[in-house]
């Protein structure tokens, strides 16, 4: 859970396994598959993941545009569409159900490791535009983040990895793990997902 948890919606099982290796090369931790319109649902409800990649054409239809209209109607999390359409009439239709991006396959692991980061960043300063403020956060939460907790914090929040956290603190991934999970008791959240929601509710 302390790593960004990726649910992939695609019907072509061989496809969903080329998407998982790509993810694990980058340190993404895939939390779940879906080949349809109803597991991606159901999955999206009980999995809680921090981002969806989504394949348009589910079952031979365009079901993949239900899927995010889902997501738009009850979750804020953010999606990104993985298909081979790039016409007008599609993008026009894509553009609507507001992605984070839009990968048209096929694609390497690096168009998809930049996609994802920038849909990251984009989704975290769309759902919280305000500047993150240390002690205005310790007087909303009953046990006060430290000096280093609100740093990751703002790592979190800008969608920045745990390599990249790692890197920009000098310290081990395995010391931003343990950074994360006390802000996640300290926050009462489980997931990136939930702490980022739970800052946008606080500081409104």
């Amino acid at each position: 859970m302390l790593e960004i948890r990726i649910l992939i919606v695609e019907d072509d099982p061989i496809i969903c396994e080329d998407i998982k290796g790509m993810l694990s090369n980058v340190n993404y931790n895939t939390i779940g598959v879906a080949y349809s319109k109803d597991d991606a649902i159901e999955a999206i409800d009980t999995l809680r993941p921090d981002l969806v990649l989504i394949d348009i054409n589910l079952e031979g239809d365009y079901e993949g545009f239900l899927v995010a209209e889902h997501i738009n109607n009850t979750k804020k999390i953010p999606f990104l569409y993985l298909t081979s359409y790039s016409g007008k009439q599609v993008l026009d239709r894509a553009k609507k159900t507001l992605p984070m991006g839009y990968v048209v396959k096929p694609f390497n692991e690096k168009e998809l490791y930049s996609t994802i980061e920038i849909a990251l960043y984009n989704f975290s300063k769309f759902v919280l535009p305000v500047a993150l403020n240390r002690d205005n956060i310790n007087s909303l939460i009953q046990t006060p983040l430290t000096q280093k907790e609100f740093e990751i914090l703002k790592g979190l929040q800008e969608g920045k990895t745990n390599q990249l956290l790692a890197e920009g603190q000098f310290v081990s991934v395995n010391t931003i793990k343990s950074h994360i999970k006390n802000i996640y008791e300290k926050m009462n959240t489980h997931t990136r997902l939930e702490t980022i929601t739970l800052l946008n509710e606080l500081l409104r």
